[in-house]
C-alpha cells in the first residue's frame, strides 16, 4: 500500500537544527506498507509418519463426488491468489505419494486435494516492511528524458519473524518525484537449485577456513573432479558414510556441516514474464532458515567495463547470524553464495561499487560498534580490517554502522551511516572518504542527516529510521529508509549541498 505523508523537513527551528543542522533534506510523500494479503504457497510439514498417513487415509476414503467438490472448493478459494496452483498441489502429492498404501487409481482431484492438506500460505510481509536497498533498474529503455527507473529490495517479515528479501519497481523523474509502482497481488518463491558446478579448490578454501577440512573431507572431495555438482558431492558423502563402518560421530557430523556448506550456494531462478514485484528470495538454505536480513545491493563495475549487481546480507538459523553473498546480472537469477575468512563477522557489510587500487573494498562493522574498512583480492574471502570511524557524537555514542555501500562523488565516497544514541534512537548521518585512500575521513557531520519525527517514531522497533542503500540521480540523493522496522519512505538532499557540508565540518566533525 502506498500512502501520502508530509513531504518536506524544515529545518530552521532549534529542534531541527539540533538534529539536521541547516541541511534541507526533502521527504516524499510515499510510505510502502507491509500487504499481508500478498502470500506465496509452501509445504505444510508434519514430523509424525503416522499423523501424514491418517491424513492421507482419510482424504483417500472420500467418496469420488465428495473429492471432486472439495477440490472444486481449494481451488475456486485460492487460485486468484497464486500462480500454477494446480501444478505445486501435484507436485506437494508427488512428495507425499509413498504413504498411499494402494494400488487403488486415484484421480487428478483426489491428488489435488491431498496435495493441499499439505500446503500452507504464508504472508512474507504481514508484519512489516522496511530497510531498503535502492539500484537502478537493468532496463532503462522507454523513459521520459532525464528520468531513472529503480529497483528497490525491501525486507519483508512475516510469521514467525521471518524475514525475506522483495522487490519493488519505480521511476525518479528529472526534477527527483519519486513514483514506486503498486505490487502485483501474489509472489513466487522459485525453488533453491544447487550451484550447478562446484569449484574443488574454491570449495577445499571454504572448508579449511571453517576447519572442516580434516581427513574424511579430504577423502570425499579426492572423488570429485575440479568441477563437482551438488549430486556428486552427496554421491561421495554416501559413499564415505556406507564404507567406512568405524566413523566417528564427530565424522559424521562434519560430513553433515560439508553439505549444510554445499547447501549455502545455490542458484534462485525467476521467468522473465514475473514481474520486479511477483519476485521473492525466502530462505532455502540451513544457515538461513529463520531469516534472510538486510540485503545492501550495490551495482559493481569490474575494471574491464562490465556490471554486475552485488548484495551482502545476513543469514540467521535461529542461533548464528551469517554474513552471505548475493549477486545478479538481470534479477531474474540470483546465484546466493557464502563469505569467507577470519573478519566476515557481525552484521552490516558493504562493498564499493568498484575496485579501489586494484583490490575490493568493503564496509564493516565486526564489534556491534565501530566501523571497520577492508581490503581483499578476493569477492568471497576477507582476511584483514582497520578502523575507519568510532562513535564520536552523542547522537551515535552507543553503535556506528554504515547504510549501504559507498556512492562515489568527484569529492570524494559518500558514506551513508547510522548511529545509535540514547534511549536506542537510531538516527542517519553522513560521512566523506577520499576517493584514492578511503581509510581517510576527509569529512563527517556532527550531527544526523535524518531522525524518526512524528509517526516515524511509531512502529515494531520504536525510534528507529534506517537505510541499506541510496543512489545519487540528477545532482540528488534519493535515501529510502525504514520508519521504526515497520514501514519504508524516502528522503532526498541536493549533493552539492550535502558534500559542502561535510568538507566544511571536516574529518572530526
Amino acid at each position: 500500500m502506498i500512502e501520502g505523508r508530509t513531504t518536506d523537513e524544515q529545518t530552521d527551528s532549534p529542534a531541527d537544527q539540533e538534529d539536521t543542522g541547516r541541511l534541507r533534506i526533502r521527504r516524499h510523500g510515499i510510505v510502502l506498507r507491509p500487504n499481508p494479503a500478498r502470500v506465496y504457497y509452501r509445504p505444510l510439514l508434519f514430523t509424525d509418519r503416522t499423523r501424514i498417513a491418517k491424513i492421507v487415509a482419510r482424504v483417500t476414503a472420500m467418496e469420488e463426488q465428495e473429492v471432486e467438490r472439495e477440490m472444486r472448493r481449494v481451488l475456486t478459494e485460492f487460485r486468484e491468489r497464486h500462480q500454477h496452483l494446480e501444478e505445486y498441489l501435484l507436485s506437494r502429492f508427488d512428495c507425499i505419494s509413498e504413504i498411499v498404501m494402494t494400488d487403488r487409481y486415484l484421480s487428478k482431484a483426489r491428488k489435488i486435494l491431498l496435495g493441499s492438506c499439505f500446503t500452507q500460505e504464508y504472508a512474507l510481509e504481514a508484519a512489516a516492511l522496511f530497510n531498503p536497498s535502492i539500484v537502478p533498474h537493468p532496463d532503462q529503455s522507454g523513459l521520459p528524458p532525464g528520468a531513472l527507473r529503480f529497483i528497490l529490495s525491501l525486507r519483508a517479515t512475516g510469521e514467525g519473524h521471518i524475514s525475506s528479501i522483495v522487490f519493488r519497481q519505480g521511476t525518479i523523474s528529472a526534477g527527483g518525484e519519486i513514483t514506486v509502482d503498486p505490487p502485483v497481488p501474489y509472489v513466487t518463491q522459485p525453488d533453491a537449485v544447487p550451484d550447478a558446478k562446484y569449484d574443488k579448490t574454491l570449495f577445499s578454501r571454504k572448508l579449511a577456513e571453517l576447519g572442516l577440512l580434516a581427513e574424511v573431507a579430504e577423502e570425499v572431495l579426492d572423488s570429485l573432479g575440479e568441477k563437482f555438482t551438488f549430486g556428486e558431492l552427496m554421491e561421495s558423502v554416501t559413499r564415505a558414510r556406507r564404507y567406512d563402518r568405524t566413523i566417528s560421530n564427530e565424522h559424521g557430523v562434519l560430513l553433515s556441516n560439508i553439505v549444510t556448506l554445499a547447501e549455502a550456494n545455490y542458484d534462485v531462478l525467476f521467468e522473465d514474464d514475473q514481474s520486479v514485484s511477483e519476485r521473492v528470495i525466502a530462505p532455502k538454505a540451513p544457515t538461513e532458515i529463520n531469516g534472510i536480513e538486510d540485503a545492501r545491493f550495490v551495482l559493481f563495475t569490474d575494471d574491464n567495463g562490465e556490471h554486475t549487481y552485488y548484495a551482502t546480507y545476513t543469514a540467521f538459523d535461529g542461533k548464528v547470524i551469517l554474513p552471505q553473498f548475493l549477486e545478479t546480472d538481470d534479477f531474474l537469477k540470483f546465484r546466493i553464495s557464502t563469505l569467507n575468512g577470519p573478519e566476515v563477522q557481525n552484521k552490516g557489510l558493504a562493498l564499493f561499487p568498484r575496485k579501489v587500487n586494484g583490490r575490493y573494498a568493503m564496509i564493516s562493522r565486526q564489534d556491534n560498534e565501530n566501523m571497520y574498512l577492508m581490503f581483499s583480492d578476493s569477492l568471497h574471502f576477507w582476511y584483514t580490517k582497520q578502523l575507519l570511524m568510532r562513535p564520536t557524537f552523542p547522537w551515535e555514542y552507543i553503535q556506528l554502522g554504515n547504510c549501504g555501500s559507498p556512492i562515489e562523488t568527484e569529492a570524494g565516497w559518500l558514506l551513508i551511516t547510522h548511529g545509535v544514541g540514547p534511549m536506542r534512537k537510531y538516527s542517519i548521518g553522513a560521512a566523506l572518504l577520499d576517493l584514492e585512500d578511503p581509510s581517510r575521513v576527509i569529512g563527517r557531520l556532527p550531527f544526523p542527516l535524518l531522525s524518526p519525527i512524528g509517526d516515524e517514531r511509531e512502529g515494531y522497533v520504536p525510534n528507529v529510521v534506517y537505510s541499506c542503500g541510496s543512489l545519487i540521480h540528477n545532482g540528488r540523493l534519493i535515501l529510502p529508509y525504514a520508519m521504526s522496522d515497520q514501514v519504508t519512505g524516502f528522503a532526498s538532499i541536493e549533493t552539492n549541498e550535502l558534500l559542502e557540508e561535510l568538507l566544511k565540518w571536516g574529518p572530526l566533525g
